[in-house]
């Protein structure tokens, strides 16, 4: 959640004709406190972090990590290079703030140095019209070792501010208009008016995996990013009680979460039909066990991808109290069907409290379109759930339900996902063509329950990853339930030049499409 700390109006100048900007950024105090070898580690982490979202930026960087610093030299954008039409520096500001693990970022001017003289020259070059007519502060830094870098603080901060003085309205030390900041290492001094304040917390990734329960409202969202701050690589596993629609808004979330803050891990939407097990727990629990019953199965499924992924714990966006479901005792006994560590770090947090977090992680406005999709909502749930009772309810439940909807999960990997091109009607198929090859993406058994006339079988996963192989002088029409699987492997093979189109519709419309025959 970035948020500026110190601001101007007037951007830094450059640093010399055809030379890119210098972010500074400073590490997180999580990082600081640790020991030497601890510290090793997360910082090249947090470089390889850095580096991955400027590559996807499509700007040109290069990253340089100290003890005290990370300077990041942007390339300058160059007519007709990579960097034409990419981020702007300020843009790549706000970017990297968003990298966990980064305290702030700064914008610099940055200037070769031998002497005090030329710290004071290109400060006075730089400054004079950030402080002309404002009360003003210098804030000087030297980074390094005391023999690496022969300045005093205190000997740049009196000399550049006399120099500045004669254009400005005065020294204000304790309530200036505008500040001047400088930072000195051993070859170059670094000249600044703002720190954009970054999201802080520990780099993505050293603290190992967890899933994710996201359900797609406000609080799993921000559940998640609490854990991804804390530097614990997540996936997410989605319980789908709403079909195509319900699906397609979680799928929106995660993308979101993904592209904004998980720079540096690749991670999945692990999406399961669960509308054959609520079926089943509404033939065969107990009226107002529903909803219990239902979280401690979804907790099993997401242990279960667990397994697949070494991950060590799940996350969930329950508080106290907010839905019959969370009542204390009741989420003790909802915890009991878990093996793994639950965290919920909005335990005990307001939902006005979550619903503004939303806001500032950038998932509020796509949460609020979310639907209610849960149908076993019961007129009178219970609110003081005894285990055994629980238990004994559970007991009645087939157990291959759970086991199916788990085998046929579908797993789309986030940072290569288009959700933009899927409604492309150049992608969607709304009738049968000759010579096309119709592929069926769903299970063998759905598939051998109904399939389109001479379609062939290749379940989702297996198609991920046969279809570089596939001929690129056929041409291809995919389907699956619900029209989000068939359109995500449709995009990736028109990326790799194959003729593909899918069934927007799912298999609804793939069996009005083969009703219907021919043209």
């Amino acid at each position: 959640m970035p948020k500026r700390t110190e601001s101007s109006t007037r951007p830094a100048p450059a640093a010399g004709q055809g030379q890119g900007q210098i972010l500074l950024l400073r590490y997180s105090g999580d990082l600081t406190t640790k020991a030497d070898a601890t510290r090793r580690h997360m910082t090249r982490r947090l470089v390889d972090n850095l580096r991955a979202s400027i590559k996807a930026s499509g700007r040109g960087a290069r990253v340089r990590p100290s003890r005290d610093r990370i300077l990041v030299e942007l390339d300058p954008p160059t007519p007709g290079g990579p960097s034409e039409g990419g981020p702007s520096d300020a843009e790549m500001v706000l970017r990297l703030a968003r990298v966990f693990g980064v305290q702030s970022v700064s914008l610099t001017h940055a200037a070769p140095w031998q002497t005090l003289e030329d710290v004071v020259r290109e400060g006075l070059a730089f400054g004079e019209s950030h402080v002309r007519g404002q009360r003003f502060a210098i804030r000087a830094r030297r980074m390094g070792e005391r023999h690496e870098v022969k300045l005093r603080s205190a000997d740049v901060q009196t000399q550049l501010g006399s120099a500045l003085l004669p254009g400005a309205a005065g020294v204000d030390l304790s309530n200036p208009d505008v500040t001047l900041f400088v930072e000195v290492d051993r070859a170059r001094a670094y000249y600044f008016v703002a720190k954009e304040r970054g999201v802080g917390g520990l780099p993505l990734g050293t603290q190992g995996r967890a899933v994710s329960l996201l359900s797609g409202g406000f609080d799993s969202p921000v559940a998640s990013w609490r854990l991804l701050r804390r530097g614990v690589a997540l996936d997410y596993v989605f319980c789908n009680l709403g079909g195509r629609p319900h699906q397609m808004e979680a799928l929106q979330i995660a993308k979101r979460l993904c592209d904004l803050w998980q720079h540096g891990t690749r991670p999945r939407f692990h999406a399961i039909d669960f509308d054959p097990v609520s079926r089943e727990i509404q033939r065969s629990v107990t009226t107002r066990f529903w909803q219990i019953v239902l979280k401690r199965m979804m907790l099993r499924a997401a242990e279960a991808v667990a397994a697949r992924i070494d991950g060590l714990a799940v996350v969930t966006g329950d508080a106290i109290g907010q839905v019959s479901s969370q009542t204390l005792q009741n989420l003790a006994v909802v915890s009991h069907g878990a093996t793994l560590p639950i965290l919920r770090p909005l335990v005990g947090d307001n939902k006005d409290d979550i619903i503004a977090e939303a806001r500032r992680i950038g998932t509020h406005d796509l949460s609020e379109k979310v639907g209610e999709y849960c149908a076993i909502v019961p007129s009178h749930p219970a609110t003081s759930a005894r285990l055994a009772e629980v238990l004994a309810e559970e007991a009645k439940l087939d157990p291959s339900i759970l086991e199916r909807a788990l085998a046929e999960r579908s797993e789309f990997m986030l940072p290569d996902l288009d959700l933009t091109s899927w409604d492309a009607e150049a992608l969607c198929a709304r009738e049968r063509r000759p010579g096309e090859i119709w592929i069926d993406l769903r299970s063998r058994a759905a598939y051998e329950e109904w399939h389109a006339p001479d379609a062939l079988s290749l379940d989702f996963p297996n198609a991920l990853r046969a279809y570089p192989a596939f001929e690129k002088a056929q041409r291809y029409v995919l389907y699956c339930e619900w029209g989000l699987k068939s359109a995500h492997l449709a995009d990736l093979m028109r990326r790799e030049g194959l003729a593909a189109r899918h069934v927007s519709g799912g298999v609804r419309e793939a069996r009005r499409i083969a009703e219907q025959g021919g043209r």
